[in-house]
């Protein structure tokens, strides 16, 4: 099912988000994109527009306590069998498989809504909940980056997309880890009500809410070192430093780490479940990102300084990765 005419609210009607509360749901996978509805409908009631409904939703409704401890209250999901709900947001859990396995009425729940509503979405290890809903079958779907090979060895029919902060699939969203929920949500804010709304919230939440550092899931020289891959520690730092170069190329990265080319390719796939040509790619995407918010220099100039080579080439790679462009990038996140 795609977005269509038949499935959009009409002219004053407010949009109803219903957010799915479960047992040891983590917390912030929910109260991220509720935040952002939230200042969004302010946003909208401003402008002499009609916000968002939002509803925290459970199976039998009433206090359902997080993963961190806090109860949060809830009303029962059939308290709104006929109400002509416009998007379901599902948090994720930090103890997903758990949760998978005593979720068989809640999954069941949001197999029949998805057809009923205009989109679905996921935040974080969620998207195992619309995986199991038969949401995500044969497309590309984003979850935390400590989840993907668990998400691939369950649902091996889903593309997985180990570095997009979210991803749509017609009327079916997903999001990485945690706080990217808060990305997706502007996202889809943007979707409903164009960049002005969005960009106004994303300046209210920034103020809060916004990661030191930027948008980026999880920084990619960090991430390299939380997986066994000690022998390319000095390797993924010299890359850091040396972004601008043009011949990152298998044969000088296996020089750097004392290696043939072909070992090099194999190990380094093997160990850190990408290819160096990706590796390089995600590295200089993270340092763009970061000198696109923090830095006064033109979009061209960072472009090569990240290694790019031009302004179209990062704006490639910045569509393919993020679904946005660097200079609408820019205007969204720089401080």
């Amino acid at each position: 099912m795609t977005d269509s005419p038949e499935f959009l609210p009409t002219s004053g009607e407010q949009r109803t988000v219903l957010f799915v509360a479960f047992p040891d749901m983590g917390l912030l996978d929910l109260t991220g994109p509720q935040t952002v509805f939230w200042a969004a409908s302010k946003a909208l009631v401003e402008q002499g527009l009609p916000g968002y409904l939002r509803h925290t939703v459970s199976l039998d409704g009433g206090l359902v306590q997080t993963a961190e401890g806090v109860a949060l209250q809830t009303s029962p999901i059939a308290a709104f069998s006929r109400v002509r709900v416009d998007t379901v947001i599902v948090p994720g859990s930090p103890d997903i498989e758990d949760v998978l396995a005593r979720s068989e009425q809640l999954v069941g729940w949001l197999r029949r809504k998805a057809k009923a509503a205009r989109r679905t979405a996921s935040v974080c290890s969620g998207t195992f909940l619309l995986a199991q809903a038969g949401l995500l079958h044969g497309k590309r779907a984003a979850t935390h980056w400590a989840m993907c090979d668990r998400l691939r060895e369950r649902f091996p029919s889903i593309e997985i997309d180990r570095d997009a902060l979210f991803v749509r699939e017609g009327s079916v969203w997903t999001s990485a880890g945690v706080s990217a929920g808060i990305d997706l949500a502007l996202a889809l804010v943007e979707a409903d009500h164009g960049r002005d709304v969005a960009m106004k919230v994303a300046r209210e939440l920034v103020v809060f809410l916004k990661r030191p550092g930027g948008q980026s899931q999880f920084s990619e020289l960090l991430r390299s070192q939380t997986r066994d891959t000690a022998a390319f520690d000095e390797l993924h730092l010299w890359l850091a430093g040396n972004l601008g170069r043009d011949d990152l190329t298998v044969e000088t990265m296996a020089a750097r780490a004392s290696m043939s080319p072909r070992n090099f390719a194999r190990v380094y796939k093997q160990k850190t479940g990408r290819t160096p040509a990706k590796a390089v790619e995600v590295l200089r995407l993270e340092a763009a990102r970061r000198l696109l918010e923090e830095s006064k220099r033109n979009v061209d100039q960072i472009a090569r300084m990240c290694g790019f080579g031009n302004e179209e080439r990062m704006r490639v790679t910045f569509q393919r990765n993020l679904s946005t462009s660097p200079r609408d990038y820019r205007k969204r996140f720089a401080t």
